[in-house]
């Protein structure tokens, strides 16, 4: 996600605290890869959570960057990026991480049996 800070975009990556977040992490999921400022701002985050945001940095954004328009997802209702991938992170999420783990073990233990 991108927060802007003194008008520097800094772009996190809180896959590591999506767990953890006190909001739960269908808040940061449903802004991931995208500007997340005015949602950041509008919860009213306190110092420390803004302290703890800087260890999750691992990037700026350099530049104006045009926004794009999004062609629409039909079918599934997922949000489509920038680069009009569909974003899968929503509701079957979790589902794609298992199935992604179960295919990453079966050939782990198929290539080491």
């Amino acid at each position: 996600m991108v927060i802007r800070d003194e008008g520097i975009r800094k772009v996190y990556d809180v896959t590591a605290f999506l767990d953890d977040h006190p909001g739960g992490p269908e808040i940061m999921v449903d802004v991931a890869g995208q500007d997340a400022t005015d949602e950041f701002e509008d919860i009213g985050h306190s110092n420390d959570a803004r302290a703890q945001l800087k260890q999750y940095e691992i990037g700026k954004i350099k530049g104006d960057v045009k926004q794009e328009k999004v062609a629409k997802v039909a079918a599934v209702g997922g949000k489509a990026s920038a680069s009009g991938r569909q974003d899968i992170s929503g509701q079957n999420g979790p589902l794609y991480a298992v199935l992604a783990a179960m295919v990453a073990f079966a050939a782990l233990y198929f290539k080491y049996q």
